[in-house]
């Protein structure tokens, strides 16, 4: 550690493309390094862009503890549990709306409906690698917009996922919060106001710890809102270049266990004076 002597009391961090690899495991030393920092009755918060359906591996991989902020920010995930709160969704009108301004702006872009564990879609959303585990409900718009939606999708052939954002966001003000999370030529929209930030910095009043004793870590426009809001901001090397800017330290890649690295110098290995979760739940 160099400016930041004390531990923090909290840790937030991405997963795709952050803690979790390029191949989509998680790093037996990472795996180590997140449990020891529980161990120690640190909270830890993983901050995604993934609904709760896509959270298995980190259940198995860290045994069903702590919290995830989904979608996000849109829903609250208790690992252990699997109890979703969700947050502010985007009324089923507006909905409607970003939809339509979507399809007149961006000719060629399918829609769809991101839901805790169900994805709905119109005739022209192309699922891609992420939808593999979900069956992508085909719906009239009339369904499809019925319902409010944590999430609103769309896909294009050909563009990518910067270029979607540029077109849309200028239109789309006011009505969602458009971003993108690297995903393959997808934009991403939640209600205004909804974000990670918002949503973390609500958990941690919760759990009476400030700004300043959060370190959150992240690759990805979506994730500079908590960067800028944690006391302490790392991005690890291959992130995207805004994020790159923005933060108090650049780190390894996510192939080369950044955050256990960093994990590693606010926690080293060495004896635990609190119980684990695991004995304390189990034992």
């Amino acid at each position: 550690m160099t400016s930041h002597e004390t531990p923090p009391r909290l840790i937030a961090t991405d997963l795709d493309g952050t803690l979790v690899r390029d191949d989509h495991t998680i790093s037996p030393r990472t795996i180590a390094a997140v449990r020891r920092v529980m161990d120690r009755d640190v909270e830890v918060v993983f901050v995604t862009g993934r609904p709760p359906r896509k959270m298995t591996d980190i259940i198995e991989s860290f045994g069903g503890y702590g919290t995830a902020i989904c979608s996000n920010g849109a829903i609250v995930y208790d690992l252990h549990t699997g109890q979703c709160a969700t947050g502010r969704f985007i009324a089923p009108e507006i909905v409607a709306e970003a939809a339509r301004l979507l399809r007149a702006l961006i000719p060629g872009i399918g829609i769809a409906v991101e839901y805790a564990h169900e994805l709905a879609a119109d005739p022209w959303y192309e699922p891609w690698e992420w939808d593999a585990d979900v069956t992508v409900r085909r719906e009239s718009d009339e369904t499809l917009f019925s319902r409010p939606a944590p999430k609103l999708l769309g896909r294009h052939p050909t563009l990518s996922p910067d270029e979607l954002v540029d077109l849309a966001a200028p239109k789309l003000s006011g009505l969602v919060s458009v971003y993108h999370s690297n995903g393959s030529r997808l934009l991403e929209a939640i209600a205004p106001g909804v974000s990670k930030a918002a949503a973390l910095a609500a958990l941690a009043e919760q759990r009476d710890i400030s700004a300043a004793e959060v370190a959150a870590f992240g690759d990805m426009p979506n994730d500079l809102p908590m960067l800028a809001w944690a006391g302490r901001s790392y991005a690890v090397a291959n992130a995207h270049p805004s994020v790159l800017a923005a933060v108090d330290e650049v780190i390894g890649s996510n192939d080369e266990d950044a955050v256990a690295q960093v994990l590693d110098r606010y926690f080293p290995a060495g004896p635990v004076t609190s119980h684990s979760k695991e004995d304390s739940v189990h034992g």
